[in-house]
Formats: structure tokens, C-alpha cells, sequence
């Protein structure tokens, strides 16, 4: 059993960027390496308890159990030592991977309040798109009467593209909803 948006990108975006940047092989044309979910809490060195509703959050929206981040020095200003514990992430690729990123594009970005779509500069140079949440409660496994606080989070999506214009390109056509016109 396939993903939806995984038979999407097989037979209608791969052969649509095929035709737009004229590839002579079919492995140029880009693909979803991985995404990866971040959730940095400042407050878990003074609330163990954040730390463990933000895990909590983070399995629900993933369907994955996330691995706890630490600091890797100490920053005095911050009061922050190294190894301490200061939030939580989690990798997915392959099927889940398909999963989340059809969630997210098709069912919780829409239910952004006043969502006129995403930056479309985002991209890091090399084809890969960084998005940030202000909140968890967009995605319909969390239940607002449960969470202690809203949470903002980071996803980042890995593809094999060379440029930002490809990647954009492969992302606008699987289904992200890029902003018409920013400023």
C-alpha cells in the first residue's frame, strides 16, 4: 500500500519537471530525502514537565517516538549547560515521511488562522525548504483541551534538487501552498 502523495509525485509531478528543466535522465529529477521535525523548548531546563508533553506532541503529529536534544556547550547568559536537555526532534523518511507531508499540506497549514501560504524564501541554496509553526494545535491529533501550551515547531524538507527553483518547482507541484505574492 502506497501513499496518496507518493503515487502523485510518481505519475504526475516526476513527469511534469521532466518536461520543465529538460533532464536526460530520469534520477536528476528531484526527490523527498527526508523531513525533520524540531521543537526547541528554552523552558525544559527549568520544566522537566514541557520537555515530556512537548515528546508527547511531537509522536502524535509524527507517528514516531522523537530523540531529545541536547545543548553542546554552555551559554552563561542563558543559563544553559552543556548537556542539558532543551528540546526534541524527530526524522522521518519513507512512507511516514509521505504521510506527514500530505497531512500537513492538505489538512493543517488550511486550518492556519488568516493562511494566504507559505514563504517561497525559505530555501537554504542547495533545494531544501524550511518552514516554522507558531503552534501544534494545526494538526488534528492534538486536542486542544490536553496541550499546556502552544508550542511553535520547525520542519525542514530535504529533496535532492540542485537549486531553489527546482526544489520550488517540485514543491509547488506536489501540493505546497506557496504565497501568491510576499511583502
Amino acid at each position: 500500500m502506497t501513499s496518496r502523495l507518493y503515487e502523485k509525485i510518481t505519475n504526475e509531478v516526476a513527469p511534469a519537471l521532466m518536461d520543465e528543466f529538460k533532464y536526460d535522465n530520469v534520477m536528476q529529477i528531484p526527490r523527498l530525502e527526508k523531513v525533520v521535525i524540531n521543537i526547541g523548548l528554552g523552558e525544559a531546563k527549568d520544566n522537566p514537565k514541557a520537555l515530556e508533553s512537548a515528546i508527547n506532541d511531537l509522536t502524535l503529529i509524527s507517528g514516531q517516538k522523537p530523540i531529545v536534544t541536547k545543548a553542546r556547550k554552555s551559554i552563561a547568559n542563558f543559563k544553559l549547560r552543556e548537556g542539558s536537555k532543551i528540546g526534541c526532534k524527530v526524522t522521518l523518511r519513507g512512507r511516514r515521511m509521505y504521510e506527514f507531508l500530505d497531512k500537513l499540506m492538505n489538512v493543517a497549514l488550511p486550518r492556519v488562522r488568516d493562511f494566504r501560504g507559505v514563504k517561497s524564501t525559505a530555501f537554504d541554496g542547495r533545494g531544501n525548504y524550511a518552514l516554522g509553526l507558531k503552534e501544534q494545535l494545526i494538526f488534528p491529533e492534538i486536542e486542544y483541551d490536553k496541550i499546556d501550551t502552544l508550542r511553535g515547531m520547525d520542519i525542514i524538507i530535504v529533496t535532492t534538487a540542485e537549486t531553489d527553483e527546482e526544489a520550488k518547482s517540485f514543491l509547488a507541484k506536489m501540493g505546497m501552498p506557496f504565497a501568491k505574492k510576499e511583502g
